[in-house]
């Protein structure tokens, strides 16, 4: 087998989901509510532990869309406008200082021999944004979000387009993310899912969906040179 294609989650994947997410949540949370019962509803809704500031394995936001999200939003807070929602929590998100998984720039030096992709379920924008702060917009040959055109995670639209632009068979590309929506796009779209435990999932939720479940992409160097 020779890989040839290699597509990232971003949030829990590049980033450390519960590091860099935890205490913009909270302080998101706070600002659209009015009182403390209300915050520990919206809490609730989301699956996020405020005292921890961490969002719990089983949380909506952890995979789904922007849009998922501020739908269960409105089942708290009926009396928003949607749309200001959206625009409000993506404004706030493209100025959160992301918390790598690791030296980035070195990792993604070292898998310059592959096609390189990002499929997030964050929008586009935000998700060019934040690899642009972290040093590696550069590396991608595509950055696809739920809004590109392509739908979002678990569908594979995004990951076959991948394979579209690059020309590369599915079959020898490697999806990567710490979710389970991660993992069942790749499996959809017939390339190799890999998991990591960088995001709020344990391996015993990834491992029956995954290949082979890492630490972190900084042991994905290592692993496609004793696979590929």
């Amino acid at each position: 087998m020779r890989i040839q294609g290699i597509v990232f989650d971003k949030d829990g994947t590049l980033f450390d989901f519960n590091a860099t997410w935890g205490a913009w949540a909270k302080t998101m949370l706070q600002a659209e509510t009015v009182d403390p019962a209300t915050f520990d509803r919206l809490a609730t809704a989301l699956g996020f532990d405020a005292d921890a500031a961490r969002f719990l394995p089983g949380s909506i936001v952890i995979a789904e869309t922007t849009d998922v999200v501020a739908d269960r939003i409105l089942t708290v807070l009926p009396d928003l406008n949607k749309g200001d929602l959206i625009d409000r929590m993506r404004r706030r998100a493209a100025e959160v200082a992301q918390v790598t998984v690791g030296d980035l720039p070195r990792i993604f030096a070292d898998l310059d021999a592959f096609s390189l992709g990002i499929a997030t379920n964050d929008n586009e924008a935000t998700a060019r944004a934040h690899v642009a702060q972290a040093g590696i917009a550069d590396a991608f040959d595509l950055v696809l979000g739920y809004d590109s055109g392509f739908g979002g995670k678990p569908a594979p639209g995004q990951l076959l387009r991948f394979c579209e632009v690059t020309g590369h068979n599915p079959g020898k590309c490697v999806m990567v993310g710490d979710s389970l929506h991660d993992l069942h796009a790749g499996q959809a779209a017939g390339m190799i899912p890999i998991g990591v435990l960088t995001g709020p999932a344990p391996r015993e939720t990834l491992a029956p969906y995954a290949a082979d479940v890492l630490t972190s992409i900084a042991d994905l160097p290592s692993w496609i040179a004793a696979n590929a």
